[in-house]
């Protein structure tokens, strides 16, 4: 018998979202489930809307949430659900996006090319399923919709899920965007089933048509907005570039090895033999790498990673009216001229490039060493102006003073009417004059 549990999680949208099944717990304690707090929900969309920074694990505890009380509410109506298959139904929304990869949609069939995430989480189930000893069979069918009653498979995925209750409403809260908001709370009450169906009561229509209109709205206003979808295409051309430059034999160390893994991999990725390797990659080894590769020497890949990390973002030009076929044709034919400017520079050599770096390095030493000596000569020179200067003038003071005691000495051993006197030969260069002693006693 295992052990009772009860797990309270404090939701900022939902509240307090109450855990209280030993498999559940279990479910949610798992490292490919927890791997989901390291991967966001709305990939960049923080880059427009600056709050929304939620994980795709507070997703699915939502939808679990909300989960939990549609089948409360069906139970009350006269539905028959067994407890067991309410514990499965709960998991299969806990793990319905337990095969998304880092940024979400973003690198969907990107980095695991042409595989999309439902298929990945449909394989973690039955590597979870394996280790629980098969205590996620009724899960896996109601997720695959294999299972007899279609109505727990349609509140995971349908047209009136909890999972998009749960994503429109967290979105919004995220976002700010409040044309996201649904009455979810009276769209679960109005839940029914007939003839194993999900239904809606008719005193819901209007909380439906809302939630459809909420939905649309949400696409146009945040999801495919023009900045994000620009910063999400930047990071697919971020990774495909980087395979572009592995092909041509270019270095690209990302610092992760895992994320070195997948972008070596030519052509389908065996995703079945290398699901563990998968579970261990989030936005932060994909982040990581973009700063490093700021400083790559490719200036595409430096470019883009650059553009992403400060947020100088390629432009999206979107106007009403049909664009110029000219003007089209004459943007197309300018990157086409740039792109064979390029190919015409030949492929990247990583060796010259790194001898040209490690020149202008040493170019730059050896100007910043001429400039300080140049500094430190003039320097030097006003000091000696300075010291001639102040030479100059105590030898004159002085001068002054022997030239008239000579003269007053003369006079006492002569007479008042004698003439002598001290002349400078160079007045004009006092560190190489000389000095002439007048004397004309008289007779």
């Amino acid at each position: 018998m295992p052990e009772r549990v009860r797990k309270i999680v404090n939701d900022p949208v939902h509240g307090f979202i109450t855990i209280d099944d030993p498999l559940v717990f279990q479910v949610v304690q798992h490292p490919y489930f927890q791997r989901l707090r390291r991967i966001h929900q709305m990939a960049f969309a923080h880059l427009v809307y600056p709050g929304a920074v939620h994980s795709r694990l507070h997703h699915a505890l939502g939808a679990y949430h909300l989960m939990t009380l549609a089948l409360q509410e069906l139970k009350s109506k006269g539905t028959i659900i067994t407890p067991e298959e309410e514990t499965a139904a709960r998991i299969a929304i806990l793990l319905h996006d337990i095969g998304h990869g880092p940024f979400s949609h973003a690198l969907e069939k990107v980095l695991v090319r042409d595989v999309e995430h439902e298929a990945i989480s449909i394989l973690i189930m039955k590597v979870l399923n394996q280790e629980m000893g098969g205590a996620l069979q009724l899960a896996i069918d109601i997720f695959t919709n294999t299972y007899h009653k279609p109505f727990l498979h349609q509140l995971v995925s349908g047209q009136l899920d909890v999972d998009r209750m749960d994503y429109l409403s967290r979105d919004s809260f995220f976002t700010g965007v409040s044309e996201g908001v649904i009455g979810y709370d009276r769209i679960i009450k109005m839940l029914t089933v007939h003839e194993g169906e999900l239904m809606v009561e008719e005193k819901a229509i209007y909380s439906t048509e809302k939630f459809l209109v909420s939905r649309r709205l949400m696409y146009w206003q945040v999801y495919l907005h023009k900045t994000v979808l620009c910063a999400e295409k930047m990071l697919v051309r971020v990774i495909e570039r980087a395979r572009e430059l592995l092909d041509q034999g270019v270095a690209v160390p990302s610092g992760s090895p895992l994320l070195d893994f997948m972008l070596a991999r030519k052509g389908p990725f065996p995703i079945e033999e290398h699901l563990n390797t998968f579970c261990r990659l989030d936005d932060y080894d994909v982040l990581s790498a973009i700063k490093q590769w700021m400083d790559h020497s490719d200036p595409v890949l430096s470019r883009l990673c650059t553009g992403l990390v400060e947020r100088k973002l390629l432009k999206v030009k979107l106007q009403a009216d049909p664009f110029n076929p000219q003007w089209v044709e004459e943007l197309q034919e300018k990157a086409d001229r740039m792109k064979k400017r390029l190919e015409n520079l030949g492929e990247v050599n990583p060796t010259a490039i790194e001898a040209f770096t490690e020149m202008k390095k040493r170019y730059d030493f050896i100007v910043e060493q001429k400039t300080d000596l140049v500094d430190a000569k003039e320097s030097l020179l006003q000091t000696i102006q300075e010291v001639e200067a102040t030479a100059n003038q105590k030898f004159l003071e002085t001068f002054n003073v022997v030239r008239e005691n000579f003269r007053k000495v003369f006079k006492a051993l002569f007479t008042d009417d004698d003439e002598a006197d001290l002349v400078l030969e160079q007045p004009d260069n006092l560190a190489e004059t000389g000095i002439d002693v007048l004397a004309k006693p008289k007779g």
